[in-house]
């Protein structure tokens, strides 16, 4: 074949090929548009796919340090059949004040300055993240009994154990007191209301305000006879024909007394748990939670400030045998010191100061002045701080046969 013969031949060829790219080039160019298109139709279409990672391994480990939203935060609730042995808190404070307690307690907005909505459900997440569970407690306003606003803004918390109503029973300069019949009402619609939004989490059937074990028995069953009313109204009026009995909720408890000072004889608490124990026929642990274990101030016959420190850390020692003894739910108080008005002014009764620093066992003694060595399931372990002697006494440790000796020598 000639050269003359042969540039047809390779310009038909040319032309083929540079045809082919163009074709190829046109077909990608197309498919990218359509893929552009179509993303923009659907966003949701990636978004909505199967992750290949598990969700243990995309749940952060750091406390979050601005606000994000609620749906890029897990919020497991507990289960409803949760051993109550093994509730075991303290009042209120971010977990990281207080490692190694798994459980706090946190007061809506109707029991002071607390949060409500978004806040309050962003508080109990990063609760939750940190493996720490939450009691909420829900104070009732007597003049705004039945305002659903509240009631629903608890029950969507995200809680995993809801107190509804808080010292009811009690005549004070709070106004906390609620007849027997409008209580059964607030408390019916407050428990289905919260069951509705986390079904079978426990609720508490508000609680009985401090008193002492042992002394205070007239006034004990005066609060068993309130039981009593708001039962029948709850069966007459509330669910006419019915069948509510208080014997089968759950309740909350206070106890505010030196505990374990001068001697371990003085036990209110133990005393209060063996009079509810005759009232609920055992079972103990699943009807009475301690909601507020502690010392007290005023008015119970303590003097300066030794009787104070003395009394405070034998209560908190005495008060967790006690509960652990009967395997009923227990939160210290407080978490840390505080100051109220017209209540008795300080009160040193936190296992931090009022600014959240460690205090010594003999908190008059200040740090390290007392240690105890506990004996603990790993081995020995020195504590000289009030913290991690609580932390450590709900995790099984125990402490020394002298530790009453140790503590107020």
């Amino acid at each position: 074949m000639t050269i003359s013969q042969r540039r047809p031949m390779i310009t038909f060829t040319l032309v083929v090929i540079v045809s082919l790219l163009l074709a190829v080039l046109a077909y990608q160019v197309t498919v990218l548009t359509w893929t552009r298109a179509a993303l923009q139709t659907h966003p949701t279409s990636i978004a909505n796919a199967t992750p290949t990672t598990s969700l243990a391994n995309t749940i952060p480990t750091a406390v979050p340090t601005s606000n994000p939203p609620l749906s890029s935060i897990t919020s497991p609730v507990l289960a409803p059949d949760v051993n109550p042995a093994s509730v075991l808190g303290i009042d209120a404070g971010p977990p990281s004040l207080y490692p190694g307690i798994h459980w706090t307690r946190i007061s809506y907005a109707t029991c002071g300055s607390s949060p409500t909505g978004n806040a309050l459900r962003q508080t109990i997440q990063f609760d939750h993240l940190q493996g720490v569970h939450v009691l909420l407690l829900f104070c009732q306003q007597a003049s705004r009994l039945f305002n659903m606003g509240p009631i629903n803004d608890v029950a969507q918390s995200g809680a995993d154990a809801i107190e509804c109503g808080n010292e009811q029973m009690k005549h004070n300069a709070y106004a906390t007191f609620v007849q027997p019949a409008d209580f059964a009402r607030f408390f019916d619609i407050c428990e289905r209301t919260i069951h509705a939004a986390n079904p079978g989490i426990p609720v508490l059937l508000g609680s009985v305000d401090p008193l002492v074990g042992g002394i205070d028995y007239g006034p004990l069953l005066d609060r068993v006879s309130y039981l009593d009313e708001m039962q029948n109204a709850m069966n007459s009026i509330v669910h006419p024909g019915g069948h509510w009995s208080w014997r089968s909720q759950k309740i909350g408890i206070i106890d505010s007394w030196h505990n374990g000072f001068p001697s371990q004889g003085v036990n209110s608490l133990g005393a209060l748990l063996n009079f509810w124990a005759g009232q609920f026929g055992g079972d103990l642990g699943h009807h009475v939670w301690v909601i507020e274990g502690t010392g007290c101030v005023t008015g119970c016959g303590l003097g300066g400030t030794y009787d104070i420190s003395v009394a405070h850390i034998l209560t908190l020692i005495l008060d967790v045998q006690t509960a652990k003894s009967f395997g009923v739910p227990f939160f210290y108080f407080s978490g840390e010191d505080f100051f109220q008005q017209g209540q008795g002014g300080f009160w040193p009764m936190g296992v931090l100061d009022g600014n959240g620093h460690p205090k010594g066992l003999r908190q008059d003694l200040g740090l390290g002045a007392r240690a105890l060595i506990l004996s603990c399931p790993g081995g020995s372990v020195r504590v000289i701080a009030q913290e991690p002697l609580l932390a450590h006494l709900y995790n099984g440790c125990s402490v020394p046969g002298n530790y009453v000796s140790i503590l107020a020598g």
